[in-house]
């Protein structure tokens, strides 16, 4: 589907590795072109024609963001690095003015550990505990082993909505109900959900919610912390800078600015945020609900197939996203994974920094296959003619 919007596709590859990254449609590429090319101002600084323009592109986009995502109010979008940054941003600039010792974050072994790190860090210097949801079989988040994790000390449940090895897809809405009936945060890491199905945070009625523009046909280096209004308010700044201060006279007379400005210290990635919001035009152009049928579609017929083979093992066989992890018996991922790079297929092969997944599935290496639209079914028929033959894989890797 719309594979001659992406240049990259044009190349002699098959790329399947969109849980990592996305490629860029050629609208992406324009938009940050044109930018660099015509109008190459800094933002909120000048006051002349191209950097009006700059402002207009770049606040344009945050409204696109807000509309996207069905944020309430256009300073509930703060753009970062990333989705590591934003939660990182979370941790520090919000949990850590109002964590206590006996408080306790639930999260679980399949997290990122961009959902992961900042908790552990946060432990290690405050001394409260991180502590996880037990999965189900299937290694999925349900809400009744939730409400099993909660106690009298729960402060903050950080969850992905859908986890970048296993892939399955939480019920993050019930979680959000039942926390708040309990006076519990709700943090939710959506890089692998929000370019892949309609999000609407109100409904969710998440408290953060996190994602990174390349994950979604855009470019590298730029994110989105969303956060109600209330608690963006709390959200110290982790940097400090220009841009985001009303005044400085003293040490005693800082005084910042309203929200989103006063979390977006210095120069912002412009050029990124415009591909941002080329990217977001982009997809609602296809449509979110299209783009989820597909993939469904597309992750069924390449589970079938690879149930055919017998020495493939499926870890994450029920998942709905389109992420699909497997192992070859007896050869290590890696060794897959460049095996099936000298015929230009692109997989990921490692622990996909969920690295302490192991401890549930008890297995530590898989080879990862993650779909978009623009895969097709020929490409996975390539695949999976590549994956049938194992002692062609032996021989090849010896």
């Amino acid at each position: 589907m719309n594979r001659e919007d992406f240049p990259m596709l044009q190349k002699d590859i098959i790329y399947l590795d969109n849980g990592a990254t996305t490629l860029k449609p050629q609208s992406v590429i324009d938009a940050i072109t044109d930018y660099y090319t015509n109008y190459s101002a800094n933002a909120h600084r000048g006051d002349y024609d191209i950097s009006f323009h700059v402002d207009e592109m770049y606040e344009n986009t945050r409204e696109k963001v807000r509309k996207f995502i069905n944020a309430k109010e256009k300073e509930e979008i703060i753009f970062t690095s990333g989705d590591t940054e934003s939660l990182n941003m979370i941790a520090r600039g919000f949990f850590e003015n109002i964590i206590e010792k006996d408080d306790e974050i639930l999260i679980t072994q399949s997290e990122h550990a961009s959902n992961v790190l900042p908790w552990f860090r946060l432990s290690k210097k405050y001394g409260c505990k991180v502590k996880y949801i037990p999965l189900d079989d299937s290694h999925y988040v349900t809400l009744e082993n939730v409400k099993k994790g909660i106690t009298p000390n729960t402060r903050v449940i950080a969850l992905a909505q859908i986890t970048n090895v296993i892939g399955d897809i939480r019920p993050i809405k019930e979680i959000c109900t039942y926390a708040h009936e309990h006076n519990i945060f709700v943090v939710v890491d959506g890089a692998q959900s929000v370019a892949h199905k309609k999000t609407d945070v109100q409904d969710l009625g998440a408290d953060f919610l996190t994602f990174s523009a390349h994950k979604m046909c855009g470019p590298t280096g730029v994110g989105v912390l969303y956060g109600r209004k209330e608690f963006l308010e709390q959200l110290e700044p982790i940097n400090l800078g220009g841009g985001m201060n009303e005044s400085f006279d003293s040490v005693d007379e800082v005084y910042l600015k309203e929200l989103p400005t006063r979390l977006e210290a210095g120069t912002p990635n412009i050029a990124g945020v415009i591909g941002l919001g080329a990217a977001i035009d982009y997809l609602n152009k296809i449509g979110m609900d299209k783009i989820r049928e597909y993939e469904q579609n597309l992750r069924k017929y390449l589970v079938d197939k690879l149930l055919t083979i017998p020495h493939i093992d499926i870890i994450n066989l029920e998942s709905d996203s389109g992420i699909v992890a497997f192992n070859v018996e007896g050869i290590f991922s890696q060794d897959v994974a460049y095996y099936l790079n000298k015929y230009n297929v692109c997989i990921r092969a490692g622990n996909h920094c969920a690295k302490i997944l192991k401890k549930e599935v008890g297995v530590t290496n898989t080879c990862r296959v993650s779909l978009y639209f623009y895969n097709n079914e020929e490409e996975v028929d390539a695949l999976v003619e590549l994956l049938k033959d194992k002692e062609k894989i032996w021989k090849e890797m010896l």
